[in-house]
């Protein structure tokens, strides 16, 4: 924790942790993650706290997954630890008092007392994720067009979902993340299938323990590619055993993403979760390792 942002907790003193869910459109963010001189959601939700429960110092947010500039959530959650006479004090009307001081693009819509054990990032066991591809020849319903990527190719869902397949379970995924120094690049892809939604749209659910950077936008460039017929259904699985970024591959904008859930044990293995999730991890037979990090 940085100096400062304690949660009107002075030095040594036990708090209380909470959790928020929150949901956020990305379009005027940069991201989930605090910067100076711009403007970002853990930036806003800080500031809204630190005002309305009257702190001298800021505090600060644990979030499940760090979303990129531009991208949505729905169901993103977050923790702050608060002291227990801040939390004792403003519990019942912070929810309340959050939405009258928050921008209209970002709601907290929950927040409570977290149990024993509990992180936002580190309990996570998953995150979903669902990317929004409109194929229609006459572009994007415009009341959409914030959250929906045109792509001016009729797409196949059923050959996206065959190659989709062969991307399941744990795997290095460098080959579709954007390397960041001492981090891993393995994770367990959970779901990745295809399918045609209200309107046409061709929506996919994007679900694993966790997310390196630029991972789910550059797994669907490479989907969409099969989808409209410009590679073979075998060309992301190969691109995946080649662990180096494909100049074919494009990280597709990121107005398409919406987090929308992130998944948490039982109460009781909240904590083990916790502990487990830190741990470095490599793949059988592999040296490779590293921190985790939630993105997309």
């Amino acid at each position: 924790m940085e100096p400062g942002r304690n949660g009107g907790r002075p030095p040594g003193e036990r708090g209380v942790r909470v959790r928020l869910d929150l949901s956020y459109d990305g379009k005027d963010f940069s991201g989930w993650a605090r910067q100076r001189e711009r403007r970002t959601v853990q930036g806003e939700v800080e500031s809204a706290l630190q005002t309305v429960m009257r702190l001298p110092e800021p505090v600060e947010l644990t979030v499940a997954g760090r979303t990129d500039a531009g991208v949505h959530a729905r169901g993103q959650v977050a923790h702050v630890d608060l002291a227990e006479d801040v939390w004792a004090e403003h519990r019942e009307k912070l929810l309340r008092r959050l939405a009258g001081r928050l921008p209209h693009d970002v709601r907290v819509w929950s927040v409570e007392e977290a149990p024993p054990g509990f992180d936002a990032r580190f309990s996570a066991i998953w995150r979903r994720y669902a990317y929004r591809v409109g194929d229609h020849r006459g572009g994007v319903d415009p009341l959409r067009r914030g959250y929906v990527l045109w792509h001016d190719w009729p797409l196949d869902i059923d050959l996206m979902n065959e190659a989709a397949e062969r991307l399941l379970g744990e795997h290095d995924f460098a080959a579709y993340c954007k390397k960041r120094e001492g981090a891993t690049t393995i994770r367990r892809l959970l779901d990745l299938r295809w399918e045609r939604a209200e309107g046409g749209l061709a929506v996919a659910t994007v679900r694993a323990d966790a997310f390196c950077h630029n991972m789910v936008r550059a797994l669907v460039g490479s989907l969409l590619l099969v989808g409209d017929g410009h590679r073979p259904v075998g060309f992301p699985g190969e691109v995946l055993a080649g662990r180096v970024r494909h100049s074919a591959v494009n990280v597709v904008r990121p107005h398409g993403l919406t987090l929308e859930e992130v998944g948490y044990p039982p109460d009781d293995q909240l904590a083990a979760r916790n502990l487990a999730a830190r741990n470095k991890r490599s793949l059988p037979g592999a040296a490779e390792a590293g921190a985790r990090a939630g993105c997309c």
